[in-house]
């Protein structure tokens, strides 16, 4: 399985996970097996600062992600991710390690939509 991780910077399981996917900076690719982990490979997100709806969740399919993992995602996205057959969990925090250990614990489960006060609507400011 491979996981994709919303990161702050290239620093592989030690980064910090990013609070939201589609601004992060990068993207900490990890491959696990039984549980164990893998290859770890740090990805600069092509479409930081600037993206359209669907460029970044199709980027994240053309690495191979089973999973995305961030802090917080818009409900677009995790659409698009739903079509794709990729896997979401929001709400990880802390490193990527942690968040992947979460995961793989099965405490980090199910996605929220940023900005519930709004139905889920996401902006970019």
């Amino acid at each position: 399985m491979r996981i994709a991780v919303s990161a702050e910077n290239d620093g592989g399981l030690d980064s910090p996970v990013s609070p939201h996917f589609g601004r992060c900076p990068y993207f900490v690719l990890v491959d696990t097996n039984g549980g164990a982990l893998g290859r770890v490979e740090a990805v600069r997100n092509p479409y930081y600062g600037n993206h359209q709806p669907g460029q970044v969740p199709a980027f994240i399919q053309s690495q191979g992600a089973d999973v995305m993992l961030s802090g917080g995602m818009g409900a677009g996205a995790v659409s698009y991710f739903n079509q794709y057959g990729i896997e979401v969990a929001t709400g990880a925090s802390g490193t990527v390690r942690q968040a992947i250990d979460r995961y793989l614990a099965g405490s980090l489960r199910g996605n929220q939509p940023c900005c519930p006060e709004d139905g889920g609507h996401h902006h970019h400011g």
